[in-house]
């Protein structure tokens, strides 16, 4: 069973992608900020990371750049309320970019490619 590490401030965010993940037969982690995000991806050693951006705390961008610089080999993907990120040089260093719905099959279909090692191109992170 593949782990995902879901970070988001909102908490009904994290247990409704908790709730869907898990149905779909994946194990869900959650964190409510970045606080030890290196230290809980080091610990939980997941499989993918669904990340949002505008948190209260943290900027998710800044938290993009810390996985890569330690975790490289870990897909994530950006979630954002906003789609206005997509073109902010710092969000190309996730997989895919996914914006928020209440409809999560796009998340669902990026979190399948993205385990599944499918190189995100044009057509499929659009």
């Amino acid at each position: 069973m593949k782990k995902i590490l879901i970070v988001d401030d909102e908490e009904v965010i994290r247990m409704l992608y908790a709730e869907e993940l898990e149905e779909d037969g994946y194990e869900v982690v959650t964190a409510n900020s970045g606080h030890g995000l290196v230290e809980m991806i080091e610990l939980e050693k997941p499989a993918l990371v669904v990340l949002d951006i505008k948190m209260a705390e943290h900027d998710g961008l800044d938290l993009l750049q810390d996985i890569r610089h330690g975790f490289y080999n870990i897909p994530v993907i950006l979630c954002s309320a906003y789609s206005s990120f997509k073109g902010d040089l710092k969000s190309i260093a996730a997989d895919y970019y996914v914006v928020k719905s209440a409809d999560l099959s796009e998340l669902k279909q990026k979190i399948k490619m993205a385990i599944e090692g499918q190189i995100p191109n044009e057509s499929s992170s659009a």
